[in-house]
């Protein structure tokens, strides 16, 4: 059998020639969407199939569950006298159309049968339907075969029904088969005590005077007859047999007791898998899906075939060439045309928009579309977009400028305080030297009891801070080149608060410590970062006013190659606007007498020739944090097993003035 996809391919369709040909290959997007489509149409097809022949077994076994919960089969099973109910069975099996409807024991012997009263006794519990509903004690339905002797003790009639087809069938590929195929229930029947006393077990006979078949048709194919032919019809293998189709009875000879192809055997039986393709019946070809039917163990015990003529779906695909055809002819015509016209409407916006283009690519950021030339769709809105985007790069332009012109004076303005600073330090450092040392002098000589000593003592201790501003002065001046060797920052950090924790600043001061102990060294200046962390670490504690919480953190990030230190308070915080010039000089918040405004610029500075950067988080009330971010060279942390390498950093925490 030759499957539609390579029919159509081929061209292989009824009637074709060489120029069918040709016209199959201006058309072959939409052949293939009906191609498609009837395939889909045939899936849908057996979708419904099933879902009614599965339908018709749910009916079967709601039957044969509500006969299992009466309480007159339950009395007359559990007293062991089931000749009182023999009427209401018949009854029953007459009223649902059933071929079978019977009692079983517990054990699977048969108590009674409606369809042959005189045969009882035999056990039947081998069946898998009633060898699952004895296992499970739960209501079970299926497609069952049922053995010819079994059948026969049923009914005579019954085995007669299912071996008229076989007459004059071809040999069948398992031998002569007279088994039954029956659509097949069971439901456990219990006694008062929920104890199993028995089953009932009903079934339909799928033979050939079913009307399953016929209602499953009508429920599918609205109109049977398509130009005097079938529209499509449902077939039903037992195993590979056909047993039986709603084709007429002119056409149902080629179907009845057939096999399947031994490429559907193979696909479907064998194999369990759905089969999609091209049939011919009666000289007609139809688009058809098979699917396996499985009993209660999921075995293959037959096959649901549903199909639907293939000329509906050819004369759909001749009607969509032509009319694809004359659409083609007629809408090139016009697109011609429409083309003219709408090429010289969309060419003159976009040679306006390529020369703003190209004149903003040259540095013209003046460059501009007129808009009011423009239409008033997509182009238009390129058009007004192209110059807004003109507008943004000129703003941004004039932003960067005023920005680098704001740096450069900045610079400027700090290049002049440095001298300025290095000038009066240096002018003022050596008379400061001299009322430094002989106001040492006076107190050394003085007695305790003086009436000026505590002149004198102011003297000293104004000097001393004069002394501090010049040297603050002198550091900012002249930052120098840091001197960098591989250090531990964890020991330089621990240095800088055993220089300050018995300070009496930092008494009431709760520290916390959380050092990272894998953090890898760093190549720094340790004198110049210990500074940096000394005037952070002061800073805090006068933030908190000599009481709160400080902690000293440090971490890596092993992916941007740096290490952090974090020094965080919970004093005073900075205020919003004071944010942006913490790192100028000069500027304090600090009362007057109290600070210099130079310590957090100094620290920048440093950072800043060490590659690194300060982060300032901060809030009102809550406190300030110093996130201070190093870089770590690659290939130094090798060098750490190494105590050559390793370097805890200088003490110094106070650096002296030089005149």
């Amino acid at each position: 059998m030759t499957s539609v996809l390579k029919r159509i391919q081929k061209g292989d369709w009824p009637g074709s020639d060489s120029a069918g040909n040709n016209g199959i290959r201006i058309s072959v997007t939409t052949k293939d969407h009906i191609k498609a489509d009837g395939q889909e149409q045939a899936r849908e097809d057996l979708d419904n199939a099933r879902d009614i022949y599965l339908n018709k077994l749910s009916r079967i076994n709601s039957v044969v569950r509500s006969t299992a919960d009466r309480s007159s089969i339950r009395d007359a099973v559990a007293s062991g006298n089931v000749d009182q109910v023999t009427d209401e069975l018949v009854a029953i099996k007459v009223l649902e159309a059933l071929d079978t409807l019977t009692i079983i024991d517990d054990s699977g012997n048969v108590l009674f049968r409606t369809s042959n009263q005189k045969i009882f006794g035999d056990n039947i519990s081998h069946e898998g339907l009633i060898s699952t509903v004895l296992r499970t004690k739960m209501p079970a339905a299926a497609t069952e075969i049922i053995a010819a002797k079994d059948l026969n003790r049923e009914s005579a009639l019954l085995a007669e029904k299912a071996s008229v087809r076989f007459t004059g069938s071809p040999e069948s590929r398992k031998g002569e088969d007279v088994d039954g195929m029956m659509l097949s229930a069971a439901a456990p029947i219990f006694d008062s005590q929920n104890t199993l006393i028995g089953l009932v077990r009903g079934g339909v006979l799928l033979h050939s005077g079913s009307g399953i078949i016929c209602e499953i048709r009508r429920a599918i194919f609205h109109n049977p007859r398509y130009e005097g032919k079938d529209i499509g019809f449902v077939t039903i293998y037992q195993d590979d047999v056909g047993l039986l189709s709603c084709l007429r009875s002119e056409d149902i000879s080629g179907v009845i007791g057939a096999h399947l192809p031994d490429e559907i055997y193979s696909q479907v039986v064998e194999e369990g898998k759905p089969y999609i393709g091209r049939d011919s019946v009666s000289d007609n070809w139809y688009i058809t899906a098979y699917e396996p039917i499985r009993n209660i163990d999921r075995e293959i015990v037959g096959v649901l075939q549903v199909g639907e003529l293939e000329e509906k779906y050819l004369d759909i695909k001749n009607q969509a060439v032509i009319a694809f055809l004359t659409i083609t002819l007629i809408g090139a015509f016009f697109m011609i045309l429409f083309s003219y016209f709408i090429s010289r409407r969309i060419t003159t916006p976009l040679n306006k928009l390529v020369t703003a283009s190209r004149e903003l690519a040259l540095g013209n950021l003046d460059a501009r579309v007129d808009i009011k030339s423009m239409s008033k769709d997509e182009l238009g809105e390129l058009a007004d977009a192209f110059n807004a985007m003109a507008s943004a790069l000129q703003e941004r332009d004039e932003k960067l400028k005023e920005m680098t012109r704001s740096r450069v004076r900045r610079s400027e303005r700090l290049a002049m305080i440095g001298k300025l600073s290095a000038n009066v330090a240096h002018e003022l450092n050596n008379p400061l030297t001299g009322i430094v040392t002989y106001s040492h002098l006076l107190l050394e000589r003085m007695p305790a009891e003086h009436q000026d000593i505590d002149y004198v003592d102011k003297i000293v201790i104004q000097a001393n801070r004069c002394r501090d501003i010049i040297r603050g002065l002198l550091d900012f001046a002249r930052q120098r080149e840091p001197n960098k060797t591989l250090c531990d920052v964890n020991s330089v950090l621990q240095e800088c608060m055993s220089l300050l924790e018995n300070q009496a600043l930092f008494h009431n001061i709760q520290i916390t410590k959380e050092l990272d102990p894998k953090l890898p060294s760093a190549v720094i200046d340790p004198s110049q970062i210990e500074r940096v962390f000394m005037n952070m670490i002061i800073n805090a504690a006068e933030a908190m006013g000599g009481s709160g919480n400080l902690t000293l953190a440090t971490r890596s990030d092993p992916i941007g190659g740096i290490i952090e230190i974090v020094i965080a308070d919970t004093g005073h915080g900075i205020a919003e606007e004071d944010m942006r010039r913490i790192f100028d000089p000069f500027f304090t918040t600090k009362e007057v007498g109290q600070g210099t405004g130079l310590g957090l610029a100094i620290s920048y500075g440093i950072v800043k020739e060490h590659g690194g950067s300060i982060l300032v988080e901060s809030a009102v009330g809550k406190g300030t944090t110093f996130t201070v971010r190093l870089p770590v060279i690659a290939g130094i942390r090798r060098q750490l097993q190494d105590p050559h390498h390793r370097r805890r950093g200088s003490r110094s925490g106070f650096l002296c003035c030089d005149s």
